[in-house]
């Protein structure tokens, strides 16, 4: 698939229409990029810009000599840190995507999520429906991502529904309203940044609705490699509910539910001897967070010093 799949046509025409942009924030994960890049060259609506932010140049290896016209940036290594250099970036779009590096969509994935924002004023943001995510198991290739979209059969004739939160791995924006409003990722929340699109989307959500669109489909494929290690992501599992909740952009039920969760999760998989994750080292990372939590100096950043 070549690099000039947003056509001239298109850039000429963004100024009589909805200016979409996709913004994907990536680590470590070259040729999962490159490969998801290609597929979005199958929308059948084209992106009229894509912006893609990595820490370094080593991150982002093929991507400016295979595709050109993408917006190539970089910033320090966080997904907060990342994902606001890339709102900053998109000052000429109306709607800003959010993409998970390894995250597959529908074709007319683009198409049916711009219909909800031209039709819903009242709409600040979206997110699809993923129907399979690898992030739960051991993860899938692009040729399962391409079989689950095409078993998932027609779309569903509900258009959208309206949820607590988007999904971060793809998560659609008005972006007049994170300019009036001047909203930003949360930059204490450090590396995969857990929770941060809820605490995004609670930021939003007192200037409109946060709905699911049915019929924006897409794959999660859970790609292991790039991810931060077991007992630092099970820190922020703990940490990242606790904060949020005190600066009160989650709730305390959807907080303790999400920490119950992962608590199960890890215990039950530490047990089973999971081996697609590592439930040994997030069940041991919850371990020290509470035990920071009891000692008062629990904070996201803490996780860092995690091993």
């Amino acid at each position: 698939m070549g690099a000039e799949f947003i056509s001239d046509q298109v850039l000429r025409s963004a100024a009589k229409q909805m200016r979409i942009g996709i913004a994907i924030a990536t680590a470590g994960r070259a040729d999962v990029l490159l490969q998801t890049i290609a597929f979005i060259g199958q929308q059948t609506r084209a992106p009229d810009a894509i912006f893609v932010c990595a820490p370094s140049e080593a991150d982002i290896a093929g991507l400016r000599s295979a595709y050109p016209k993408i917006s190539c940036l970089l910033a320090p290594k966080g997904l907060p840190h990342q994902r606001n250099r890339l709102m900053d970036a998109a000052s000429a779009i109306d709607v800003l995507l959010f993409l998970d590096d390894d995250f597959i969509m529908a074709p007319d994935y683009l198409a049916e999520m711009e219909a909800i924002f031209r039709e819903h004023s009242e709409v600040v943001m979206t997110t699809g429906r993923v129907v399979a995510d690898g992030v739960t198991g051991a993860g899938l290739s692009a040729d399962e991502a391409e079989e689950r979209l095409a078993a998932a059969g027609a779309p569903r004739p509900v258009p959208l529904s309206v949820v607590y939160n988007g999904y971060g791995c793809n998560m659609a924006v008005r972006m007049a309203v994170v300019r009036t409003q001047r909203l930003r990722f949360d930059e204490e929340l450090p590396l995969y940044a857990w929770l941060e699109d809820v605490d995004f989307s609670r930021s939003m959500a007192p200037f409109g609705w946060i709905v699911r669109v049915e019929r924006a489909r897409g794959v999660h494929l859970g790609v292991k490699s790039g991810r931060q290690p077991g007992a630092r992501l099970g820190y922020s599992q703990i940490a990242n509910p606790c904060y949020l909740i005190a600066k009160g952009t989650c709730s305390w039920k959807m907080g303790l539910l999400q920490m119950a969760r992962n608590l199960a999760a890890n215990i039950y998989g530490t047990l089973r001897q999971e081996k697609a994750i590592d439930r040994r080292g997030r069940l041991r990372g919850n371990a020290m967070a509470v035990m920071d939590l009891v000692l008062q100096r629990m904070t996201p950043a803490r996780a860092l010093q995690q091993q």
